[in-house]
């Protein structure tokens, strides 16, 4: 059987040699579904993986994209599971995509649900996530770096850094704290304070190196220690954040948060991030959102907060991935 598909990946692979993209591209499909007609997996994703590639490798990104998203279909009904192998094959073909194929994204996307469904994570395989992200990096994609990164592996806070970093020094210094956050608040917000902080310490220990004139004091004490930027508040305020968070004190955050409260206001982008740190880490329920139409209507149907018997309010949907304020801890979480 090796020897027969062998035989037809080679007959594809001169199409491509020739310039025949459209033709082997059609022939791949019609080959690959004999086989899995019959349900011989490895067949039909041995052929669909040779023939993706080549069409990758001579540009022909839109049918070696289409053949790759066959490739992950396949995986779908064969339920094959997350190894080494599965995913190095869908990783090779992601490297090999140019940057501007259209075909990438959802081939991302796809390989990112078969994982999700057949592997232990429910967000997608985190080495997945790492290497999408790290390409998007690579490429300045900013926002797809992140979403895919913050889901990563305990290499991604690096990367993620670097690119933070980066974008920071293309604009004015005093926006560093904004940039730092993109990282810091959005890794407490999925439960990976490890990352959280790595980026904090590697964000800090860069910005003190390239810049002596800010000023910068090492703030140390028996359990910790810090970096303390007088011209940059709410970078303090990010540091402080997180050893609030390591010594499950609410009442320091609330302090922090009336502290920063000005400089909180001003980045206006970190009030909800802040609101579902506060209820994720210290139990600090989130304020309720008033609806003045839906107020009305639960005053007219005695339901209104002035006691009169409409039962109780109804449940707040939970957010996904956000667990109660006793579950994240500092420790062992990446």
């Amino acid at each position: 059987m090796a020897s027969k598909v062998d035989k037809i990946v080679a007959r594809l692979q001169q199409k491509i040699t020739d310039g025949d993209f459209y033709e082997a591209q059609q022939q791949t499909r019609v080959a690959a579904s004999r086989y899995i007609k019959t349900k011989n997996w490895d067949a039909a994703i041995d052929i669909l993986s040779s023939v993706a590639q080549s069409l990758l490798k001579a540009g022909q990104g839109g049918s070696g994209g289409d053949l790759c998203t066959m490739m992950v279909d396949v995986y779908k009904q064969a339920e094959l599971a997350p190894d080494s192998a599965s995913k190095g094959r869908l990783l090779t073909c992601l490297r090999l995509f140019d940057g501007e194929e259209p075909t990438r994204k959802k081939f991302i996307t796809e390989m990112l649900a078969w994982s999700s469904k057949f592997g232990e994570y429910p967000a997608g395989d985190p080495e997945l996530h790492h290497v999408a992200g790290s390409i998007y990096a690579e490429e300045h994609d900013t926002y797809e770096a992140e979403r895919h990164l913050l889901l990563g592996t305990k290499d991604s806070p690096q990367v993620l850094f670097k690119m933070e970093y980066t974008w920071y020094k293309e604009g004015d210094a005093h926006l560093a704290p904004h940039f730092a956050g993109r990282a810091v608040l959005p890794y407490l917000l999925v439960g990976n304070v490890r990352a959280a902080n790595n980026c904090y310490r590697l964000f800090t220990s860069a910005l003190s190196s390239d810049n002596p004139s800010l000023g910068v004091q090492d703030v140390s004490s028996a359990s910790s220690d810090i970096r303390i930027f007088p011209s940059l508040p709410l970078l303090n305020f990010l540091g402080l954040l997180l050893l609030a968070i390591q010594r499950a004190a609410p009442e320091v955050y609330k302090g922090l948060v009336s502290k920063y409260a000005t400089q909180i206001n001003e980045a206006d982008a970190w009030t909800e991030p802040l609101e579902m740190i506060a209820e994720m880490y210290f139990g600090i329920a989130k304020p309720r959102q008033s609806n003045p139409l839906m107020d009305m209507m639960s005053g007219l149907f005695g339901g209104g907060g002035g006691g009169g018997g409409g039962g109780p309010p109804p449940q707040q949907p939970r957010r996904q991935g956000i667990r109660g304020p006793d579950a994240p801890v500092a420790e062992g979480l990446d």
